[in-house]
C-alpha cells in the first residue's frame, strides 16, 4: 500500500510495509503516554523551543526533504525547496507566538464578585491524515500549532509519500520531541477507522478529497470527535478591471500552475468581465502554455482522471487550447473556453494544469459565476477600484479572498474554507484554537 513510485517513469522505487495492528496500537499507546506526561507537564516555552529546533532542522535538511518530495510526487525542485522553507517559517512562527496565543485570557466579570479566566490546554492525542500534494507543508500546518499546545500526534501520511513521512518523523525525534509526541504510522483505511473510534483519540484533522473527508467526518461524528477538514477547491479568479493586463495575466498563470496545478487553493476558474475577456484569453493561453513546468502530475492515474474530465468538457461543447500530448503522468497545460456554469466541469475540481475561463457581463454576473460551485476554499480578485474590491470580497463565498495578488499565504494567516471545501482553520491564531480545551476558571472568593 505504501510505495515510492517515480511519477516520471511509473516505476516503483521503494516499498514500505503496512503497519500491523500491534504497531498501530503501539503508536496510540506511545502518543497517549506522551500526552499525559509531556503534553500536560511541559511548559509552553519548552514546547516552543522544540518547535524552533524542528524549524531549524527543516532548513538544515532542506535538500534531503526537497529531493524526497520530488521523487515521490513529481513537484518541480524549486517548488519543493520553497515548500520546505515555508515549513520552517511555520514552525518558527509558532515558536515565537505560542506563549502569546496560549496565555490565560482574563474575562470581565459582571455577574457577581470574583475573577475569571479562560485557560487553553491540550485535548490529548490527535490523528492527522495528510495528502500527497504538499508532503511536508501539510504536516507543518497541522503539527506546529498542536504540538505548541501540548497535543500529541499520530500521523497517517498519503500512501505515496512514505519516505518523506519517515524522514519527518526522524527530524521530530532529532529535534528532541519525546517518544510518542509525533508518531508516524503506515496504517490502512480500516485501521484508521479504528483509530478515529478509539477513546484515546480526541480529534482528527484531514486534508484530502471530499470523499475522504465525508468518510472521516462520519466516523468521527458517531464517536463525538472534533474534526478539521480541508478538502477540495475550485477557486475563482475574478478579473473586473485593470490598468495592467499583462501583470494580471502573469498572476493568473502563477495561480494556476502552482504545484503543476495540484493545489486545493490554486485558481482554477477564471472569471473575466466581457470587455477584457478576449484579450485576457489570448494572453493567458499563450503564457500558460509557455510557462508550463514540464513536470509530471503525481501519478499516471491522476493524469488519466484529469483527461476524463477535460474530454467530458469538450464533449459538452467546450474548446480546449493546448499543445503537446498526454503520456504517463505527464499532462500538457491547457485552457478551456466556451464554458458556462451549466457545464459539468464548471462544478468540478480540475487537479492539474488546465484552466477554465468564463466571460461575465458585469460585477454581479462575475460574483454569480464565482459562487456557483459546491466549493468555497480560496478566491482571487483583481480590480483597480478599492470600493469594488471591498464590496466583492464580502460577497464571495469562500474561506479566503486575496485581492490583487497571488501566493500571499503566510504562517500568520488562517487557512480554510466553507461549503464542501471543509471547515475549521489552520495557521495563525485560529490554527491554535481548533484542538484546545478553552477552560473557564471562575474564582468567586
Amino acid at each position: 500500500m505504501y510505495a515510492v513510485t517515480d511519477p516520471t517513469t511509473g516505476e516503483v522505487a521503494e516499498l514500505y510495509p503496512t503497519a500491523s495492528d500491534a504497531e498501530v496500537e503501539a503508536a496510540l499507546t506511545a502518543a497517549t503516554h506522551a500526552a499525559t506526561t509531556w503534553g500536560r507537564g511541559s511548559t509552553v516555552a519548552e514546547r516552543a523551543a522544540l518547535l524552533r529546533r524542528i524549524g531549524d532542522l527543516h532548513q538544515e535538511h532542506s535538500e534531503e526533504l526537497a529531493a524526497s518530495i520530488v521523487r515521490e510526487m513529481g513537484k518541480p525542485l524549486a517548488e519543493a525547496e520553497g515548500e520546505v522553507g515555508f515549513c520552517a517559517d511555520i514552525y518558527h512562527y509558532y515558536a515565537d507566538h505560542a506563549e502569546e496565543f496560549l496565555a490565560d485570557e482574563p474575562l470581565d466579570v459582571t455577574s457577581g464578585p470574583g475573577s475569571a479566566v479562560v485557560r487553553r490546554s491540550p485535548l490529548g492525542v490527535l490523528l492527522g491524515i495528510m495528502p500527497w500534494n504538499f508532503p511536508a507543508y501539510q504536516v507543518a500546518r497541522f503539527a506546529a500549532p498542536n504540538l505548541a499546545t501540548g497535543n500529541t500526534i499520530v500521523l497517517k501520511h498519503a500512501p505515496q509519500c512514505p519516505a518523506t513521512a519517515a524522514l519527518l518523523e526522524r527530524l521530530f525525534t532529532k529535534a528532541g520531541f519525546p517518544e510518542g509526541a509525533y508518531v508516524n504510522v503506515y496504517a490502512t483505511n480500516e485501521q484508521i477507522a479504528g483509530v478515529i473510534a478509539d477513546p484515546r483519540v480526541q480529534g482528527v484533522s484531514l486534508t484530502g478529497s471530499e470523499r475522504a473527508g465525508s468518510a472521516v467526518a462520519e466516523i468521527a461524528g458517531r464517536h463525538l470527535k472534533k474534526v478539521v477538514l480541508e478538502l477540495g477547491g475550485s477557486d475563482p479568479f475574478l478579473v473586473l478591471s485593470t490598468d495592467d493586463l499583462d501583470a494580471v495575466v502573469d498572476s493568473a498563470v502563477a495561480a494556476r500552475l502552482d504545484n503543476t496545478g495540484q493545489a486545493c487553493n490554486a485558481a482554477k476558474r477564471f472569471v473575466v468581465v466581457q470587455d477584457l475577456y478576449d484579450a485576457f484569453v489570448e494572453k493567458f493561453t499563450a503564457r500558460l502554455l509557455a510557462g508550463a513546468t514540464g513536470a509530471p502530475l503525481s501519478s499516471a492515474a491522476a493524469a488519466e482522471n484529469l483527461g476524463r474530465q477535460v474530454d467530458a468538457a469538450v464533449a459538452e461543447g467546450a474548446t480546449l487550447h493546448t499543445e503537446g500530448e498526454r503520456h504517463g503522468a505527464y499532462f500538457p497545460a491547457g485552457v478551456l473556453t466556451g464554458l458556462t456554469t451549466d457545464h459539468a466541469a464548471a462544478r468540478q475540481e480540475l487537479f492539474g494544469p488546465v484552466a477554465m475561463v468564463f466571460p461575465a457581463t458585469d460585477e454581479d454576473d462575475a460574483v454569480r459565476i464565482a459562487n456557483d460551485t459546491p466549493y468555497g476554499l480560496g478566491s482571487y480578485l483583481f480590480t483597480t477600484d478599492p470600493a469594488q474590491a471591498e464590496r466583492v470580497a464580502d460577497r464571495i463565498e469562500a474561506g479566503m479572498v486575496f485581492v490583487n495578488g497571488v501566493g500571499a499565504e503566510g504562517a500568520e494567516l488562517p487557512f480554510g474554507g466553507v461549503k464542501r471545501s471543509g471547515f475549521g482553520r489552520e495557521l495563525g491564531r485560529p490554527g491554535t484554537e481548533e484542538f484546545v480545551n478553552k477552560k473557564l476558571i471562575r474564582t468567586v472568593a
